[in-house]
């Protein structure tokens, strides 16, 4: 199989599409035959030798995908050769076959072409899981996030709005704003010259935030936290260590959670799709929550496609396909 990976860390240009065996399905697993992969923020880090797969997995790069079962291990039902599927993965993505265990595929949302799915599985496991499972989010609070022109911002505005919750994002941009706003943000605030705890005041605070930044905006999210309010962590883009007042979180009776979704257990990754199935995939069927994808290219242009996603400059999704 052809497979892009990282010789060494450094920037895009380390990328180089190579030949690999081409994988077999362990017991509870299935290969796929890769259509598409999505491009996520973890991918720049792992490249350049901050993020390293968890024990086990591969080490090609790449979190999600989409395609064709083309092989079933010893035990698995529920998948057949030739089903369509997307999955959330530990690593692979960035090849034409990837194995994941059967409980980490979802099907293809009806009326989503296969490519397009490559643009789900990450995004809506990351949201759902740590927005509505773990923030505890429902309807009439309100939802803070930054960064909500990103694959992971636009399905959070899309997921939080259309279940009912006030959306108030941090975006780059006027465009970007215009943009987060059409997907239901009632509020975006361009942090270039605004300040995001001041404008979540006017709108009544935040009672979940969902942070990418980390350490950077530790203390203004807590500003930022309604009484009893819940900061859900998933990125150090603003670095790892800062000083946190206590006193200022115990006036709130707020929590402050940090959690990853790639180094979790197969059985809990398993439960959180079995959760988008059932709560997320019916939204998009009905047309009422999108893939946003900017960009497709081929997987040789994986090294243009991390500047791109390193530029900031794009809104939503990009991926690379197989020609597959």
């Amino acid at each position: 199989m052809r497979a892009v990976v990282a010789e060494q860390p450094g920037g895009p240009e380390v990328l180089t599409v190579t030949d690999r065996p081409d994988p077999e399905p362990a017991p509870g697993e299935v290969v796929i035959d890769v259509a598409a992969a999505g491009l996520n923020r973890a991918d720049l880090l792992q490249r350049q030798g901050f993020y390293p797969p968890p024990k086990g997995a591969s080490d090609i790069i790449g979190m999600e995908c989409s395609g064709v079962v083309s092989a079933v291990g010893e035990g698995v039902e529920e998948w057949q050769e030739g089903d369509e599927v997307c999955a959330l993965l530990a690593g692979g993505g960035y090849a034409t076959k990837v194995a994941v265990p059967a409980g980490q595929a979802m099907p293809v949302p009806e009326g989503m072409d296969l490519v397009t799915a490559a643009a789900l599985p990450e995004v809506a496991t990351t949201v759902w899981s740590n927005v509505f499972m773990v923030g505890g989010l429902t309807p009439d609070e309100t939802f803070l996030v930054h960064g909500g022109a990103g694959g992971i911002g636009t399905m959070a505005i899309q997921l939080a709005s259309r279940l009912g919750a006030r959306v108030i994002t941090t975006v780059g941009s006027e465009e970007k704003a215009e943009f987060v706003k059409a997907l239901g943000a009632e509020a975006a605030i361009n942090y270039k010259d605004q300040d995001f705890v001041e404008v979540a005041k006017v709108y009544g605070g935040a009672d979940v935030i969902l942070d990418n930044m980390g350490a950077k905006y530790l203390a203004r999210n807590i500003d930022a936290l309604n009484p009893e309010g819940r900061l859900v962590i998933i990125g150090m883009q603003g670095g790892s260590k800062a000083e946190l007042d206590i006193s200022a979180l115990l006036r709130k009776r707020g929590a402050v959670i940090a959690t990853n979704l790639r180094g979790r257990p197969v059985e809990q990754k398993e439960t959180i799709c079995e959760e988008v199935i059932a709560h997320v995939w019916p939204m998009i069927e009905a047309g009422d929550v999108k893939a946003v994808v900017q960009d497709v290219l081929p997987l040789e242009d994986a090294a243009e496609a991390h500047r791109l996603m390193e530029s900031g400059t794009h809104t939503g999704k990009i991926l690379l396909t197989t020609g597959g």
